[in-house]
């Protein structure tokens, strides 16, 4: 086994397990999600609010922030962690997926991925091997290799071509991380076909990573195709490394992804959703802004501890959502967030106590479908 990753407890009652991760800035318990820290903070979260709330773990883009403000700078100030002040793990993903969304403004090739910048219209070619000196500038604890993402709907033969370009960029990337005190994890691509994701996952073990990613997942697809995925890939992936799904983010798809035998997990769902005032609690989701809540005494979830489900009512955080309050965002996303983290230490809970499925079939009797948000 590998030292930097153990494996603590298998639940048995499903494929659900815990385990221990260790990083050059601290361990991290899993299965766990990491709140998404795009341009060097999550947004609305100060570094203190996030170890209140119970963050281990964040994740910070290397596209948005090679574009600004420069690896180099973050590099001269001392690197992503005393740039931002979070002394605990950072995982950067590779760009890829920044990348591949703009369509338009990118083109392919063996050598990597020629794009405009969204900011300034500037020329960039982003390589696998620029992509992992940019994370070697920045400092984070996991790092992750350069890959295409296929869109949901791309026929075989795209994918496959993608595949093979994505795996020799995984050799690139490799051979082009030289800092020991980061993790490099590889990304298993091949979109919904079973037999590419079996090949996929055995070269990038023939490679060798400190970790493995399920890459092109809720990029469109429908549920039981995600699921059908995680499936077919659970026993492809070595057991005593670490298991990363990347970018799914609903409650149930963490449920179902610890189910199957997940570990780590990202999304800027909570706080995007936090913004937007679609608020998660033990109940199913909210919408901050029906107008049921106007009056409403109570907090905003009874089962939570967390300062805001303690010290505000939905009728207070409506009120300042609806006034567009710089607050709103603010203690929307505090709650967003403690309720994702404490959902994965439930989840941890429940496996240590080899009752993992039955926490997963109250999990879904609690679930009420979401309020209108119509306002009057």
């Amino acid at each position: 086994m590998p030292r930097h990753f153990q494996l603590l407890h298998q639940d048995v009652t499903s494929q659900a397990r815990c385990g221990l991760l260790t990083t050059a800035h601290g361990l991290i318990e899993t299965p766990i999600f990491m709140p998404v820290g795009t341009n060097a903070t999550v947004k609305a979260m100060r570094p203190g609010d996030l170890k209140e709330v119970g963050a281990q773990i964040i994740l910070a883009n290397t596209y948005h922030l090679y574009l600004r403000p420069g690896h180099r700078l973050v590099e001269q100030l001392g690197g992503l962690h005393r740039f931002m002040a979070w002394d605990g793990p950072i995982l950067t993903d590779s760009g890829g997926f920044q990348v591949f969304s703009l369509s338009e403004l990118r083109k392919i090739s063996e050598e990597g991925v020629q794009f405009r910048s969204h900011i300034d219209g500037s020329r960039h070619l982003l390589t696998p091997e620029l992509s992992i000196a940019i994370q070697q500038s920045l400092g984070a604890d996991v790092i992750m290799c350069f890959d295409e993402c296929p869109p949901a709907d791309a026929e075989r033969l795209y994918v496959e071509q993608s595949l093979a370009l994505t795996t020799r960029w995984a050799r690139r990337s490799k051979q082009a991380h030289q800092r020991q005190d980061q993790l490099l994890f590889g990304i298993v691509q091949g979109g919904r076909f079973p037999e590419l994701r079996q090949r996929s996952a055995s070269e990038l073990q023939e490679i060798g990573f400190d970790g493995y990613a399920l890459g092109g997942l809720s990029v469109g697809e429908e549920k039981p195709v995600m699921h059908a995925v995680m499936e077919a890939c659970e026993p492809l992936l070595p057991a005593d490394h670490p298991r990363y799904i990347m970018g799914i983010g609903t409650p149930e798809d963490l449920v179902e992804a610890v189910w199957r035998g997940y570990d780590m997990f990202d999304c800027v769902m909570p706080t995007r959703n936090a913004r937007n005032g679609m608020l998660f609690t033990s109940q199913g989701r909210i919408n901050i802004k029906a107008k049921q809540y106007e009056d409403d005494q109570g907090p905003l979830d009874a089962a939570c501890s967390c300062q805001v489900c303690r010290s505000y009512s939905r009728a207070y955080l409506r009120h300042l959502f609806r006034c567009n309050e710089i607050l709103s965002s603010i203690l929307n996303t505090h709650h967003n967030i403690a309720y994702y983290l404490n959902l994965m230490s439930r989840m941890r809970e429940a496996i240590k106590a080899d009752r993992f499925d039955a926490f997963r079939r109250d999990f879904y009797a609690h679930q009420q479908p979401a309020v209108s948000h119509k306002e009057e």
